[in-house]
């Protein structure tokens, strides 16, 4: 079973149509035993960051969470699902979320229209770490436009962060680490290249 993730998020149905429109047995999970038999694991977002980590820690799927990804279990984080794996964001000072990767998300600076609406295409990150070797994940494609919908965004530096989009200022469209995937932008609702995508990721298992 694919678990997706249930907190109050506004798109998870439009997830698991997707990841079924694949081939993937995905259901919606409220329960952190469901959780924790799945085989993957989706945790899309939309909403507020602190509200997210109170349902999550309110219904017991925060440790549950945390514990399908130090099994080892794919696990892929949609939107703020992304921003949540980071340390804190400035939607929520004082608040913090998973910390499974380090930094901390900022909202795009004033005169900039949030929240940042439309469709980008990728580019590598910048960093002494790269080496010169392939620069994506595997996952995500640099010459195929993805759709963004967020007002926060996590910082474009790191070694996990393997790929990068623009707007103000350079920021983490997608990154991985293990087991561990995330992206900014919605897969669900970027067409072809988002199937592409969420394709890629179910063969992980």
């Amino acid at each position: 079973m694919i678990a997706v993730v249930d907190y109050g998020a506004g798109n998870v149905a439009s997830v698991v149509r997707a990841l079924r429109h694949l081939g993937g047995d995905a259901q919606l999970v409220r329960d952190p035993e469901q959780l924790l038999a799945a085989r993957q694991v989706v945790f899309p977002g939309q909403g507020h960051f602190a509200q997210a980590m109170r349902q999550l820690q309110a219904s017991g799927m925060l440790s549950a969470l945390v514990q399908t990804i130090d099994r080892g279990k794919p696990f892929l984080g949609i939107c703020l699902g992304l921003q949540l794996l980071y340390q804190g964001s400035d939607e929520a000072p004082g608040v913090a979320g998973l910390g499974l990767l380090p930094g901390h998300c900022q909202r795009f600076a004033p005169g900039l229209p949030v929240p940042h609406v439309g469709w980008q295409q990728l580019r590598a990150p910048a960093g002494p770490h790269l080496r010169g070797e392939e620069h994506t994940s595997g996952l995500e494609s640099p010459s195929q436009f993805y759709y963004f919908v967020h007002s926060y965004y996590a910082p474009a530096q790191g070694e996990a962060v393997t790929a990068v989009a623009d707007y103000g200022v350079p920021f983490a469209a997608a990154v991985r680490r293990d087991n561990l995937c995330a992206v900014q932008f919605h897969p669900e609702k970027s067409g072809q290249a988002g199937l592409d995508y969420l394709a890629a990721w179910l063969k992980l298992a």
